[in-house]
């Protein structure tokens, strides 16, 4: 069967978290560093595909190609070490402890930026004919996205903050889901289709992804969008990477760990009822 019941794939949760705590810091970086690149080039794909088209579902559509490829390809993301590692700890795993889950954490958050911060960069120059014209139209829409996911949020004070949090967490629960659902599948093709939907409604929806927007906010920045850094980093980037946290945490590592790795005592079964005697207190005779 290409399908693992949710036990045994809880099972290999547990021990990807495990992997990852452990991993030598040359390579936790060199797959952080890819994945935030390739999840950028998607993004990157799909905001062209929706400002040519006008067709936003289009590009929700197409966008998963780049998280599918990043995880076929063992890359990490940090939305996907926050739900993993945890339950390595969680488990009591020799060797697994809180300094080592922050020090994965840690390094996947650098790796992932770095690797996103190239491709703004590198799209930067390529959208403003290397910042000798003034940015294509695609440009100008990427400017735009980080100006209402920072001012926009901010012009609401709390409400706004609290929406954030809200998007950010909803757009963790869909991510871990999709690394998650994975896991279920021994096909390449099994693996592509779980992951797809859960990645297509998180970025159709609007949900706000750290990584994504690691790429989508210093592109404004380049691009010439009228926000700062510190914009971006308060009313976007720290809220958002909390958020996340709470999400693929809450709604993902620990709902499946409690119930599949932990599974609670089963409900005591009702004996099985005695056959009635007859009146005599015989046995009723066989017709």
């Amino acid at each position: 069967m290409s399908y693992l019941t949710p036990a045994n794939f809880v099972e290999k949760m547990i021990d990807a978290g495990e992997a990852k705590a452990f991993m030598s810091t040359r390579d936790t970086m060199i797959r952080a560093y890819m994945a935030g690149a390739i999840l950028a080039l998607s993004a990157a794909f799909a905001v062209t595909i929706t400002v040519n088209t006008g067709e936003p579902l289009l590009g929700a559509v197409l966008f998963p190609v780049g998280f599918c490829m990043l995880y076929l390809l063992g890359f990490d993301l940090l939305t996907g070490v926050f739900t993993l590692v945890p339950l390595a700890l969680i488990d009591k795993r020799r060797g697994v402890t809180v300094r080592a889950m922050l020090r994965n954490w840690g390094l996947v958050f650098v790796g992932n930026f770095a690797g996103a911060f190239t491709v703004a960069v590198m799209m930067a120059i390529t959208l403003t004919m290397g910042f000798s014209v003034d940015p294509s139209i695609v440009g100008e829409k990427l400017g735009h996205i980080g100006e209402s996911r920072t001012l926009g949020y901010a012009e609401h004070g709390a409400a706004g903050m609290l929406t954030l949090f809200i998007r950010a967490v909803l757009c963790n629960w869909m991510v871990s889901t999709g690394v998650v659902a994975a896991m279920m599948s021994t096909s390449v093709s099994g693996k592509v289709i779980a992951m797809w939907m859960p990645i297509m409604l998180f970025f159709y929806m609007g949900f706000e992804h750290s990584i994504v927007n690691m790429f989508l906010f210093p592109s404004g920045l380049l691009l010439g969008g009228d926000f700062s850094v510190g914009d971006y980093l308060i009313w976007n980037e720290i809220p958002t990477i909390v958020g996340n946290l709470v999400g693929g945490l809450t709604f993902v590592g620990l709902t499946l760990y409690a119930t599949h790795a932990r599974t609670a005592p089963s409900r005591p079964r009702p004996e099985p009822a005695e056959a009635p005697e007859s009146p005599t207190g015989r046995d009723t005779p066989l017709q």
